[in-house]
């Protein structure tokens, strides 16, 4: 479908319609609107554009007159023509590009969450970072301060990331038991990076990923892109079940585990310190690597989380991947991935190809948070604060939901999953919950068989936004459930 992002001048002279037919015009012209798209439905044209839907037909008639647009049937009102590229003599193949690209696109739901997260008069309960509201404003400007006295240049950095930061990074983890040179560590634009270097530098087509069920990776689609299977792997309180974990599962000699340990994305599950022993003698056995993504760790609101599986690691079976994303802010795009050096320098050889290297004022400011101690002080102060938001989303959730649904207070992390008791078609809760302003991930783009599941974060619509969108989900799904009934 189309995007739009013009609304016409209602106090021109020139008529509504006239200004639509010239917009159009314009977009498909400019190659914006390749031929071939399809135009969004009268109701929602006008929905969008604010004005009648009599408008929105005398406008789309004159284009079909005029051989730009054609049909309004099942397959919708299509652009068949391109003026401009039509006198050229050069017919706009841009469809038939998109359509055999490699990579898959995102489900529509995730491009319909993601769109949606940057409107300004949406509740966002589908956010996996921090509100505005928990910047830390005052301890960036010395960061910031402190960097600026630095500076001597910001060229390329080498292939495996600055080495202030990764000596820095180096000392960092130790407190976490994990000894790690700085040559053993890449520096990336964080996590989905981490992976998406790991997927095509280590991985092959056919290989098999296995994951969490449910897990963050099931709504990506960058392992079908290459060709590579995902197997999920079922939970119970204290994570991955290790015990499912088999030779008869796996179907090629390459593959990989993907784990995220520490306030599971998007359970909230902590695997135990015995479960993290289990899974890695498992997949030492196994001969399985393991990729270990520890970006929640650090947001532990109750007590600290069990140490990495990678301190336990003593053959270099772990990747290891943190970022501060979750922590800082994710518009600094700095992540690490610790690991074997001869893996490293596999993977940086890459990164080098895919953008060659991080931001380095990003890297020498996420160098300084944790030099001068200020990043575990943020850490601090950032831990308060999603405490007083969990124990909101909490009581909102006791308040509104206590018969229609059932949750484990979260540890830490910035989710809730939450279990509706009655059936509900939960794409459904979803649409009309975007109708009426407010924005949360359905169960299922997590796991096919999470129906009755939702997942809302706590962590970036402010307090009273936090309350209004549960207690608005409430009516939703009593609603939903009646209907059902």
């Amino acid at each position: 479908m189309l995007n739009i992002d013009w609304k016409p001048d209602k106090t021109s002279s020139k008529p509504i319609y006239q200004q639509i037919v010239e917009y159009f015009k314009i977009q498909i012209n400019s190659g914006h609107w390749p031929v071939g798209s399809v135009v969004l439905p009268q109701r929602k044209l006008a929905e969008l554009l604010e004005v009648n839907r009599s408008t929105i037909v005398t406008a789309l008639d004159e284009l079909k007159a005029e051989g730009i647009l054609e049909g309004n049937g099942k397959g919708g009102t299509k652009i068949i023509d391109n003026t401009l590229l039509a006198i050229a003599k050069v017919p706009p193949k841009w469809q038939s590009y998109i359509e055999e690209g490699i990579h898959i696109p995102n489900l529509n739901t995730i491009k319909q969450i993601n769109k949606l997260d940057f409107d300004k008069n949406i509740i966002r309960l589908s956010s996996g970072e921090a509100s505005p509201d928990l910047y830390p404003a005052k301890k960036m400007s010395i960061i910031l301060n402190e960097v600026s006295k630095d500076i001597t240049n910001l060229g390329y950095e080498e292939p495996k990331g600055m080495l202030y930061l990764r000596e820095q990074i180096s000392k960092y983890l130790k407190k976490y038991g994990i000894e790690a040179s700085p040559a053993s560590i890449l520096i990336v634009s964080g996590a989905l990076q981490a992976m998406q270097l790991v997927t095509i530098g280590l991985m092959q087509p056919g290989a098999t990923v296995f994951l969490e069920k449910p897990s963050y990776l099931y709504s990506l689609q960058m392992f079908q892109s290459m060709g590579m299977r995902r197997s999920g792997i079922p939970m119970d309180a204290e994570g991955i079940r290790s015990d499912l974990i088999s030779n008869d599962k796996r179907k090629n000699a390459l593959s990989i585990l993907y784990t995220i340990p520490s306030f599971q994305n998007p359970t909230g599950i902590v695997m135990s310190e015995n479960r993290r022993k289990q899974l890695i003698e498992v997949c030492q056995s196994e001969k399985l690597p393991i990729i270990e993504d520890d970006v929640y760790r650090e947001l532990w609101l109750d007590a600290p989380t069990p140490r990495p599986i990678k301190s336990l690691d003593k053959t270099g079976l772990v990747l290891y991947v943190g970022s501060v994303s979750k922590t800082l802010s994710p518009g600094l795009r700095i992540g690490w991935i610790v690991g074997p050096e001869s893996v490293i320098e596999r993977l940086s050889d890459i990164k080098m190809q895919t953008d060659y290297g991080s931001s380095s004022l990003s890297q020498l400011a996420v160098g300084k948070w944790l030099e001068t101690g200020l990043y575990e002080e943020n850490l601090e102060d950032l831990r308060k604060q999603l405490y007083t938001r969990r124990e909101v989303a909490v009581n909102t959730l006791e308040k509104y939901f206590f018969d229609i649904a059932s949750w484990d207070i979260p540890l830490g992390g910035y989710f809730m999953w939450i279990e509706i008791k009655y059936p509900i078609n939960i794409y459904k809760l979803f649409e009309e919950a975007c109708k009426i302003g407010i924005v949360m991930n359905p169960g299922q783009i997590y796991d096919t068989h999470a129906s009755q599941y939702l997942r809302i974060s706590y962590s970036y619509a402010s307090i009273p936004d936090l309350q209004k969108g549960i207690y608005e989900l409430s009516k939703l799904v009593r609603r939903l459930i009646l209907e059902k009934s």
